[in-house]
């Protein structure tokens, strides 16, 4: 699965550097000398950076063979991503990356198929999205309360429904 890193946007200077929104926790891994990042188009990338620094708050990245402002402007736009199977396992066993939840079997405690989660939002606290088999979507808060149990070894999380949330949208 690819996971988006951060968008390119304006260049800055003249020597091919460009500001980049950062989509990621981990900035400094995934922007390091060095790093190979995919982009959303196969004729951009993939791309190697080359430096990167913080300036005035912003990312600023140079990417190897990129070195003026209209090759830098040209690269407006284009999404960087990274394959999920590239990135270091999370050491926390309480966290985990939205990559490793979307796709699992959610289940009640008592076994009850619930659906798939779909996708993992992250507002003032995160909430997973379960596509239920009948179709409307179901949003439960990531908490321990509500997911007291998460194995992505077997692919399921289960969860612990207050009464009438797995009702809502329904």
């Amino acid at each position: 699965m690819r996971l988006v890193v951060g968008r390119i946007g304006r260049a800055h200077g003249i020597r091919g550097d460009v500001a980049v929104d950062v989509r990621t926790d981990d900035p400094e891994s995934r922007f390091a000398p060095g790093s190979l990042l995919q982009t959303d188009s196969a004729g951009t990338g993939p791309l190697t950076v080359a430096s990167a620094r913080r300036h005035s708050g912003r990312l600023l990245v140079r990417f190897t063979g990129v070195g003026d402002r209209t090759a830098a402007e040209g690269l407006r736009g284009t999404t960087l991503l990274v394959e999920s199977e590239d990135l270091p396992p999370v050491e926390d066993p309480d966290e985990f990356s939205d990559h490793e939840l979307i796709g699992l079997r959610a289940e009640t405690a008592e076994g009850a198929a619930v659906g798939t989660v779909a996708d993992v939002l992250h507002n003032a606290q995160d909430v997973l999205v379960i596509t239920r088999a009948d179709g409307p979507e179901v949003l439960v808060p990531f908490v321990r309360d509500l997911v007291p149990e998460v194995d992505t070894g077997s692919g399921r999380l289960v969860i612990d429904p207050p009464p009438g949330l797995l009702e809502l949208g329904g």
